[in-house]
């Protein structure tokens, strides 16, 4: 499952507020919220980045989207909105080389983010 820190979390050998799970998603709360609500989901099978995934893993990545807006849905802002960003590499600002979908809400989000 990757020794990243994502991958120590889906062992459960660090803990982490988990708030979604399926056979193949797990999504916890961000430790450094960037929005009311901050999501990480992760897929169980470790990506290291977008750029790494392959179209075999094409159905995976759909059920990561869809696991996020199944959650957006069960705690009620689907309607109002939310924001999904996935970050690749040093540029594109990813920190944990585990491929993520961060899941924002609970505020009204800018263009461009920054």
């Amino acid at each position: 499952m990757g020794d990243t820190l994502f991958g120590k979390i889906i062992r459960r050998e660090i803990p982490a507020e988990i708030v979604y799970e399926d056979d193949d998603i797990l999504g916890f709360r961000d430790v450094n919220p960037q929005a009311p609500v901050h999501v990480l989901f992760i897929p169980k099978q470790p990506i290291a980045t977008l750029n790494d995934a392959t179209p075999a893993d094409a159905a995976l990545l759909g059920r990561l989207l869809l696991a996020c807006a199944a959650y957006a849905k069960q705690e009620g802002f689907a309607e109002q909105g939310y924001r999904t960003v996935v970050n690749c590499n040093e540029h594109g600002g990813q920190t944990v080389f585990h491929l993520h979908v961060h899941l924002l809400a609970g505020r009204t989000m800018q263009w461009p983010p920054g």
